[in-house]
């Protein structure tokens, strides 16, 4: 005699065998839908909305922001003192593409665009440039004050249209520095002449 319990299993399993429609080339099989258990209705006032809190977390901290861009500033210059002391090393090198890079990376979501459209200039000259000790001292220099103005003095600066003016000529310059000294190598040409990689605002 069967128990209670292998008697629930069985009308179960029956419930739960998929549906299956013959016909005279082939069968469709279509299984039962189980999700529908495992779904909570919920109403719309108990709906979480996590983009609504990231955003809101995000308004909270563009207080800090500002601090956080000159903190990645201060990085940048001091890396590129240690450039302007020891020359390029691995070591120079890497830490002066992490810190253009993570600038790229962060001027976007902390409000600094034309910040970040400098630092991928940067970061196109050492990625790209066959010998970093010719790289005239100057080119860098001038992306390295760029970036910092932007920064510093960023709501007079991108109101009047000059920061993403600035990016654009720096990169204008940095790229035809790049085509030149890459005319040998047409491997990275095609890479030069891609277009940026910093999201638009």
């Amino acid at each position: 005699m069967r128990s209670s319990l292998e008697k629930y299993k069985m009308s179960r399993d029956k419930s739960l065998a998929p549906k299956v429609e013959a016909f005279a080339d082939h069968q469709i099989i279509t299984p039962h839908n189980t999700l529908r258990r495992a779904i909570r209705r919920v109403e719309d006032r108990e709906r979480d909305d996590p983009v609504g809190r990231a955003e809101q977390a995000l308004a909270g901290l563009s207080g800090e922001f500002k601090s956080w861009m000159r903190s990645e500033c201060d990085r940048l210059a001091a890396a590129h003192l240690a450039v302007l002391v020891q020359g390029f090393t691995p070591q120079t090198r890497d830490e002066l593409f992490r810190a253009a890079h993570d600038i790229k990376g962060d001027a976007v979501t902390f409000g600094f665009p034309a910040a970040g459209a400098a630092a991928e200039s940067l970061c196109r000259i050492i990625e790209h440039a066959p010998n970093l000790d010719a790289v005239p001292a100057e080119l860098i220099g001038h992306h390295i004050d760029a970036i910092q103005a932007i920064v510093r003095e960023h709501n007079t600066i991108e109101k009047a249209g000059v920061a993403q003016e600035l990016s654009d000529r720096l990169r204008g310059i940095a790229d035809e520095y790049l085509m030149l000294v890459n005319k040998d190598r047409p491997e990275r040409l095609e890479a030069i002449a891609s277009p940026g990689i910093v999201p638009a605002e």
